[in-house]
């Protein structure tokens, strides 16, 4: 703790706060309300200040940057609409459990409750929406609250906190004590539980793994594959945390996401005993719900969790273990294997489905998006970032890629569209040497494709491959499914892209058949810019197993039935 003898303002504590929590990069919007902290800033070269062109983009990239390093990603905005534009980034943090602190400006304490210019009650506005949302109202607890923000953010289950920053606080003047850095706190397994675990597994006849959630450090990733490796456990992942096991190893057995196997579906039903470690078993992953009964599983449930509220919150487990990632992963890497495992045949059997899962059918057409990822696979290098928005076309990616460390997988669980391209501007800014490739729908690219200037203002450069089928096509498909041939709200009408890459200053291509797919990727790879690569996909190609035609087909099909019964 260090002490400063001359008097500082608000704005100058927030950064010297910082400092000492050893923050490296901040992302942010400016705003008149917090110009002391701005100012302060000025003086902080050790803080690289990202400037963003829309605070859902630079809340995007403080929560990749969380992802991407385990540490808060630290957000600047501005009052009233910064903070509300900046909500949705926060909000994907909390879902999917990555640490942030966002430091909103607020208006003057003398005008609180008066709705102000731009006045928001921020801890009423975030208090669903991050983990802790407080008010700094006296400059000489700028020290205090923010170490309290950061420790909150990174600790337990690691989520977003809300700090609000009153303008004429920050232009107080007073002596404080500047505490940091930050320690995070995290369960450890105990003994006895540990123990049970391996009683537990030792007389299952048809065990699985799931593996999911935050926290996840490469030793940790390392460990829980060696665990599964010496026991022969087949290890499926949750929703879009595909880079926690190694795809390529015997023991990965697929993903828990949209569009997830059937066959591994089925085999998580068939399971005896599923140890989740780390995986909150939400809707997405538990297939809304239905592979396990509420609130009696129907099977053995071992729940690892970083916090006591989630375990049993809506699955009642046999076994609880409140415990961090790596701390339980390095626990686990330590026990004695089980003797000749009686479940070999099943996590083979698991394993060729999933191998087989990923050769892609025929499209027919020119594009073939599954070719396209077939050949993406053998080309990205083992750490190579992968960012992706929401929508149907991530079905691609995460079907087809193969996931492994240091390379990583950066999606919203939130379902948050207009992730994609603020987190692939964020992977190059944390890691400038590597590939990072973002995908996109053309929807979701059009929300936050803006940040590519964001990208040409730091000098460096993703490559953002944008699947244009001129559609919202996750909402177009499930009106297929429920009103058939009723198409309103969902078509769109694009821009040129390869015109818009032009006038951004990035490298641009535009695809129409799959043989000119190479090409175009390796001369956007070996660019020290930004690219932007657009699919023309078939609108008819919904998803990487059915399509439009089929899904109405069946629709219509389920109508006449009704309709007769």
């Amino acid at each position: 703790m260090a002490t400063n003898e001359s008097l500082l303002s608000g704005g100058q504590l927030v950064v010297a706060a910082l400092r000492a929590h050893g923050v490296d990069m901040a992302f942010s919007v400016a705003g008149e309300s917090y110009l002391e902290v701005l100012d302060a800033l000025f003086d902080a070269s050790d803080i690289r200040l990202v400037t963003c062109r829309q605070e859902g983009g630079a809340a995007f990239m403080a929560e990749a940057y969380g992802k991407l390093t385990g540490k808060p990603g630290v957000l600047l905005v501005t009052r009233g609409p910064g903070a509300c534009n900046a909500s949705i980034g926060i909000h994907t943090a909390f879902q999917d459990s990555t640490p942030m602190v966002a430091l909103v400006g607020q208006v003057a304490r003398h005008q609180l409750d008066r709705e102000a210019f731009q006045e928001v009650d921020f801890r009423r506005m975030f208090a669903p929406l991050a983990k802790w949302a407080a008010q700094i109202d006296m400059s000489e607890r700028v020290p205090e609250l923010i170490n309290q923000g950061f420790h909150i953010a990174a600790s337990g289950r690691p989520g977003p906190v809300v700090l609000a920053l009153p303008e004429d606080m920050l232009r107080d003047r007073c002596v404080a004590a500047v505490a940091g850095p930050y320690r995070a706190v995290r369960a450890h397994p105990g003994a006895a539980d540990v123990r049970e675990l391996r009683r537990l597994l030792a007389i299952a006849e048809r065990p699985m793994v799931l593996v999911g959630g935050s926290g996840w450090s490469d030793e940790a990733c390392r460990d829980i594959a060696g665990f599964a490796l010496a026991n022969d456990l087949p290890v499926c992942c949750a929703f879009r945390r595909q880079d926690i096991v190694d795809n390529r190893l015997s023991c990965f057995v697929g993903d828990l996401g949209t569009g997830a196997s059937p066959s591994l579906v089925a085999r998580v039903r068939q399971a005896d005993l599923l140890l989740a470690v780390g995986a909150r078993i939400g809707e997405i992953t538990s297939q809304s719900y239905s592979l396990l009964g509420i609130p009696e599983p129907g099977k053995v449930l071992i729940h690892v969790h970083a916090s006591a509220e989630e375990l049993g919150r809506v699955f009642r487990p046999s076994l609880a273990i409140q415990s961090g990632m790596r701390e339980f992963a390095a626990a686990v890497a330590m026990l004695a294997p089980l003797a000749a495992p009686r479940w070999s045949s099943w996590r083979e059997a698991a394993r060729a489905e999933y191998e087989a899962g990923l050769i892609p059918s025929p499209s027919g057409g020119s594009l073939d998006l599954g070719e396209i990822m077939r050949w993406l696979r053998d080309r990205l290098p083992d750490d190579a970032i992968v960012t992706s928005d929401a929508g149907n076309f991530s079905g691609w990616p995460n079907r087809f890629l193969q996931y492994r460390r240091p390379g990583r997988q950066l999606g919203p669980t939130s379902g948050a569209m207009g992730y994609g391209v603020p987190a692939a501007v964020a992977a190059k800014l944390v890691h400038p040497d590597r590939l990072v490739v973002g995908f996109c729908g053309d929807g979701g690219f059009m929300m936050t494709g803006q940040e590519l200037a964001t990208s040409i203002l730091e000098g460096t450069g993703p490559i953002i491959l944008v699947f244009n089928n001129a559609m919202y096509g996750t909402i177009r498909m499930h009106q297929e499914h429920r009103f058939p041939g009723r198409v309103v709200g969902t078509a769109l009408k694009n821009p040129d892209f390869l015109a818009l890459a032009r006038a951004y200053g990035v490298f641009g291509a535009s695809i129409t058949s799959t043989a000119d797919f190479v090409p175009a990727f390796e001369e956007a790879a070996s660019s020290s810019r930004a690219a932007v690569i657009e699919l023309k996909m078939d609108p008819e190609i919904i998803t990487t197993r059915t399509t439009l035609s089929e899904i109405r087909r069946q629709a219509e099909a389920r109508q006449a039935e009704g309709a007769e019964a």
